[in-house]
């Protein structure tokens, strides 16, 4: 059963994995949310890999998306799970933010020219069709929409040949926000140079 098993001070903090696999978070501040907010999991949720909360009227929610190598099939439907999910809740007039990995390189401009490979999963063409069918339902892709020129803009680094600090990466990880939300957006920035992880987090901040 997901639990939340460690707290942080001034935050409510929920972690939603098992067993060193997949697995997803929530930390929300208090002062945004006084009483310990309900974390919730749509009915497509496998392994861990989505969870939701109300944030002062904006429903958040942290998704891994499933890499694919293993099972390609299951990618696929629960990006089409998750573009039904994004769907039904604009539809309920909902301010939304969906952020994690995505494990998906959006455009060929979000891999660097040297890690372009046509049928490298993550940048399958079915794969990017299903992110924009995502992206379609209402969604702005915060990180492009504030940096449009960065031909640089990579979020994962694969973790040999010294490719994180030569920024030969792709961009697997973003923010997205509906329409009015994201108009409210002021930075998005990819913080490289932080943590130990394959990846960067994504830092995200609206007015």
């Amino acid at each position: 059963m997901p639990t939340a098993i460690w707290e942080m001070q001034g935050y409510w903090c929920y972690w939603h994995g098992g067993a060193g696999y997949s697995g997803v978070g929530l930390l929300i501040n208090q002062t945004l949310v006084p009483e310990r907010p309900a974390f919730t999991h749509p009915p497509f949720d496998f392994e861990h890999r989505i969870v939701s909360a109300e944030v002062a009227g904006v429903t958040v929610t942290s998704t891994y998306v499933p890499n694919g190598g293993k099972d390609f099939p299951a990618k696929m439907q629960f990006l089409e799970a998750l573009t039904e999910y994004v769907r039904v809740q604009n539809g309920e007039s909902r301010s939304m933010v969906l952020c994690g990995d995505l494990n998906v390189a959006r455009t060929e401009r979000d891999v660097h020219p040297k890690e372009r490979k046509p049928r490298a999963i993550g940048q399958l063409p079915e794969e990017r069709q299903a992110l924009e069918r995502l992206i379609g339902q209402g969604l702005v892709d915060v990180g492009r929409a504030l940096d449009p020129d960065n031909d640089g803009l990579f979020t994962w680094w694969a973790p040999w040949r010294n490719l994180r600090a030569r920024n030969i990466g792709w961009r697997l990880d973003y923010v997205l926000a509906n329409t009015q939300l994201a108009e409210r957006a002021v930075s998005c920035v990819v913080q490289k140079e932080i943590g130990t992880s394959d990846h960067a987090p994504v830092t995200a901040t609206f007015l």
